[in-house]
């Protein structure tokens, strides 16, 4: 159905734009890929207002980002930042090891990334004060979106995901920084954010439309099936057996001598040049550039091994091929709900047992493999990788903070203190940033905010934080009230 666009409207957040993006959906792309991807590859000529303010060091330096989003909530006393001389219950119960940086621990849970912490960030002061954000979903969503919602329960859930929910930031970039290529712009895999019925909360583009949406890779099988990357299937984008290249290509002519017929239509949304985003939005399905990003089983056997044959390993391998594809924003969530037990990050009980065999060795070794590969490529010069929770946990074992119970080896939430990593794009190789306290339960130098963190990713694309977006009641927006933390850049 062809509509002519109406009244002005700001929901493309330019307001010298004088048709809604909804309009534009309807003319556009709709007969190919449904209503959302030819007009996603639209925004390329939105940028202009992000660069003002700019500048500095790492501005413009990343062209892709890979954020392994570590759902649940790492130990960071377990992990990255061990204490001594500490009380028992504080301390924890794995021995310190080196690391390439002298005079930095980790524990005995992280040997590969001991051996290569000289090429990324640690952010050891990672904090803010939990008002409503003590549990996984409010957390998640100030994490994801930079933003707070004014609906949470008194246990930090929240609503279901609603079209006025802040976008996620990689719905941002896209906005801002659509890629180059004819490829997915943001992918996220291999499970959604959810704690409890919860389910997408932060991941959505909320109200910049759908358009802006993360293709979502969710394949089959429970959360402890390790072999669900196996069974990976892009139907979506593929051309059917009925529907071949010529006949696509049939369809567009088709489309174009409907327009040429209808010069108001024409008129109405010549600026938006909807021909060539139509255009670049078949060429994706007929390149075969997608659904070849998408083919683990092109790697060798020892690079699939490098990376862990488990979900989150092969999901961080998927993460660099679709970047090397052109793939502006890939998330790796933990492939195991917060709020739960095998596999988890969420270690209120059996952290002794769960951590050293479950959680800890499948994202020391992904997570090293990621880095590792990227540098050995060279795309890590342009790729920012992040890896972080919505918080930390607590310092003093078999002490509640949320209301949970714990067991004696457990670990509450603690959003006070906890610790991030990131690479590549300029961040600084061996350096550790800001300092925790004696029993890590507090920064001691130089505090990041997790919106703080999102300025920084902002900012490496080039993009101003307080870039302004205008929501669904056409309210100015900035990206995120904060400034970019320069000093983690070269």
């Amino acid at each position: 159905m062809l509509v002519i666009p109406g009244q002005a409207a700001k929901d493309v957040c330019d307001r010298q734009v004088g048709v809604s993006r909804r309009d534009l959906l309807r003319i556009g792309g709709s007969g190919v890929l449904g209503m959302g991807l030819g007009s996603m590859l639209e925004l390329k000529a939105k940028a202009n207002t992000s660069e003002a303010g700019g500048g500095g060091p790492g501005w413009g330096k990343a062209k892709s980002i890979i954020l392994c989003y570590l759902q649940g909530g790492p130990s960071h006393l377990d992990l990255w930042d061990p204490k001594e001389n500490v009380p028992d219950n504080v301390k924890s119960i794995f021995s310190p090891i080196s690391t390439k940086i002298p005079g930095i621990k980790f524990t005995e849970n992280l040997p590969y990334l001991s051996q290569i912490n000289d090429k990324f960030t640690m952010i050891r002061s990672m904090s803010y004060t939990p008002v409503g954000l003590f549990n996984h979903t409010a957390a998640i969503y100030q994490m994801m979106t930079g933003y707070t919602t004014d609906k949470v329960s008194p246990s930090g859930q929240l609503e279901p995901p609603s079209p006025k929910d802040f976008p996620n930031f990689g719905s941002q970039l896209i906005r801002l920084r659509p890629p180059e290529e004819p490829m997915l712009p943001f992918v996220m895999l291999p499970r959604p954010l959810q704690e409890s019925n919860v389910i997408g909360k932060g991941g959505t583009a909320g109200f910049l439309g759908k358009s802006f949406d993360p293709y979502t890779l969710y394949p089959n099988g429970d959360d402890m099936d390790m072999a669900k990357m196996d069974r990976i299937k892009i139907d979506d984008l593929m051309l059917h057996p009925e529907v071949f290249a010529e006949r696509l290509e049939r369809r567009a002519k088709l489309r174009e001598i409907i327009n040429s017929g209808m010069p108001d239509v024409d008129k109405a949304v010549s600026k938006h040049k909807l021909n060539t985003y139509f255009e670049q939005a078949m060429n994706l399905i007929l390149s075969g550039r997608a659904r070849d990003a998408f083919a683990l089983d092109r790697e060798t056997i020892d690079v699939r091994d490098r990376y862990g044959r488990n979900t989150f390993g092969q999901s961080c391998l998927l993460a660099r091929r679709l970047v090397e594809a052109g793939t502006r924003v890939v998330e790796v969530v933990w492939p195991k709900v917060a709020n739960s037990d095998n596999h988890s990050w969420d270690h209120h009980v059996d952290l002794v047992k769960r951590l050293p065999k479950q959680s800890a060795p499948m994202f020391d070794v992904g997570f090293s493999a990621l880095v590792e590969d990227l540098d050995d490529r060279g795309l890590l010069d342009e790729t920012l990788v992040i890896g972080v929770g919505e918080f930390g946990r607590s310092p003093e074992r078999a002490t509640s903070t949320s209301g949970n119970t714990q067991s004696p080896d457990g670990r509450d939430h603690w959003p006070y203190c906890y610790t991030a990593v990131i690479a590549g794009a300029g961040i600084k190789r061996g350096y550790v940033h800001g300092k925790s306290d004696k029993t890590a339960s507090a920064p001691l130098e130089d505090p990041v905010h997790p919106r703080e963190l999102l300025a920084t990713i902002y900012h490496a694309f080039g993009i101003n934080p307080r870039t302004i977006a205008y929501n669904h009641l056409k309210q100015p927006r900035e990206l995120v009230k904060a400034d970019a933390v320069t000093a983690l850049f070269t």
